[in-house]
């Protein structure tokens, strides 16, 4: 007998209908995966069985009996928690005050520290998780801050937990804990609702899965009866090919940038590449390499950096983002959310951002021109949204995503560097996402590529350079690409790292 079933699931958001009657069982104790493109409604299933949205139409029914979550409190009540996407914490307060913070323990009108942090390492315990009750959430990292949430999902009795993008954000030590964690959990015979774009992962971990597109339900199979191939084009409605991107084959132009010796305190130092027009440069190395930081000083977004950056052969000023926009860099960064994009604008807004400045008239925005800019964009990437009038926030993450790319090309920049480019995003967003750094290396651009999935960046680079606690371990053409040689320069192991 299924332990959750949903009968005929519907939700219409304004503009867009979610989820158009979507049925399917999951057995219990059992983790069964959730996939799709982004926009195809997986999110919104998962929100709706957590209580965070109410469906228009249909039913769940949990262990035989209907329910209907009006909240998130009262799902927990049922047994039904949620560890979502984007971690939601009060950083100044305690790793306890925050697991005890719907129920916080009084005694006399005044909260019980020691009752708090009791519980708190109960339910740590519960999970065999080691973390200090007594730290603020904001000195965790997103995957100790991943754990808590576990934590206080299973101490309070949840019988079945949602899992959305749960890896999206950690690093390759902290997805391995997390597998044992749930692992430790299926044992336990709690059951797993695992929502993600990673299908490796995916046949790892789960037993059964689901496919959703546009909406709708397209199958639920267990994961034995199935293969990557056929759940992308399940997913897609199409078959996915891949090919040898076409600016591989292609010569490459003038020299675009040069960085010489750059370096910041604690956090890099001696870094020198060159770029040039036409060309993909592969930034790889583990989390904490200095990856993302060496971006950030390129682009001017440093104030301790030193060193020499050339473009286009004249010396770029150090610490200045406006000398950096007006050499014609850009910078698609890592953390969408909170330097990517304005959560408050919508999507017209966020896509047209960078390129004010040449959309305006004695001060006031050309809206028509900057319609169709967003227009152009948006359709070359296939945003998903009702309307690019919608509110940013709104949207799946992997449409989000395609905004704040959407949002430097159409700056037009002429040197363009990628931080974790389709981090979140389904397999046929990242070919898209794929295709369009190739067009745009095809056509003369500058690109450097960051990114933490080796087949991502050994796919797209000409080129890897490899960083390792700050310093530049190595560099391989692509004739030398090889997973071996890539980990045992970024680990800093083997012959490869001499």
């Amino acid at each position: 007998m299924a332990f959750i079933s949903f009968h005929n699931i519907r939700k219409q958001f304004p503009g867009a209908l979610a989820l158009d009657g979507v049925s399917f069982a999951i057995a219990r104790g059992s983790c069964h995966a959730l996939v799709g493109e982004n926009g195809a409604g997986k999110s919104t299933l998962g929100k709706i069985l957590a209580g965070v949205y109410t469906a228009d139409e249909g039913e769940i029914q949990l262990d035989g009996h209907v329910i209907r979550p009006a909240n998130p409190l009262a799902a927990r009540h049922l047994g039904i928690a949620m560890v979502h996407q984007e971690l939601a914490f009060c950083p100044n307060l305690t790793v306890a005050e925050n697991l005890c913070l719907g129920d916080l323990p009084s005694r006399w009108g005044w909260v019980d520290r020691g009752r708090t942090r009791t519980l708190a390492q109960s339910m740590l315990h519960e999970i065999a998780a080691d973390i200090d009750v007594d730290v603020p959430i904001s000195r965790l990292s997103t995957g100790q801050e991943q754990i808590v949430q576990i934590a206080a999902a299973v101490g309070a009795g949840g019988k079945v937990i949602v899992m959305d993008e749960p890896t999206s954000s950690l690093s390759a030590h902290e997805s391995e804990h997390l597998f044992e964690l749930l692992g430790h959990l299926k044992r336990r015979g709690i059951t797993i609702i695992y929502v993600s774009h990673r299908l490796e992962e995916i046949f790892r971990l789960c037993d059964a899965l689901t496919v959703l597109r546009d909406g709708r339900h397209v199958a639920t199979e267990p994961i034995t009866a199935t293969s990557p191939q056929r759940i992308v084009q399940q997913m897609i409605g199409r078959e996915l090919t891949h090919h040898e991107p076409r600016h591989v084959s292609r010569p490459l132009g003038d020299e675009a940038l040069r960085v010489e010796n750059l370096a910041s305190p604690g956090k890099f130092n001696g870094v020198s590449f060159t770029l040039r027009q036409g060309e993909v440069l592969g930034f790889a190395g583990l989390v904490g390499a200095g990856r993302s930081e060496v971006a950030q000083a390129i682009l001017g977004l440093d104030d301790a950096a030193t060193g020499r950056i050339w473009v286009h052969g004249r010396e770029l000023p150090l610490r200045s983002v406006a000398a950096a926009l007006g050499a014609g860099l850009g910078l698609v960064p890592e953390d969408r959310k909170r330097q990517g994009l304005v959560l408050t604008m919508n999507c017209r807004e966020n896509a047209s951002l960078a390129a004010l400045d040449r959309l305006t008239r004695r001060g006031f925005v050309r809206r028509g021109a900057e319609r169709e800019l967003v227009a152009s964009y948006g359709g070359r990437l296939r945003v998903k949204t009702p309307s690019y009038e919608a509110p940013i926030a709104g949207l799946s993450g992997g449409n989000q995503q395609k905004i704040a790319v959407a949002k430097w090309l159409a700056r037009q920049c002429g040197i363009l560097i990628v931080d974790e480019p389709t981090r979140g995003v389904d397999v046929g967003a990242k070919a898209e996402i794929h295709d369009l750094l190739d067009e745009l290396a095809c056509q003369g651009l500058a690109l450097l590529l960051i990114s933490s999935e080796l087949p991502e960046v050994t796919g797209l680079s000409r080129r890897i350079m490899v960083l390792r606690q700050g310093r530049v371990a190595g560099e391989l053409p692509r004739s030398e690409f090889s997973p071996a040689a890539l980990m045992g320069l970024m680990a800093g192991v083997g012959a490869e790292a001499g």
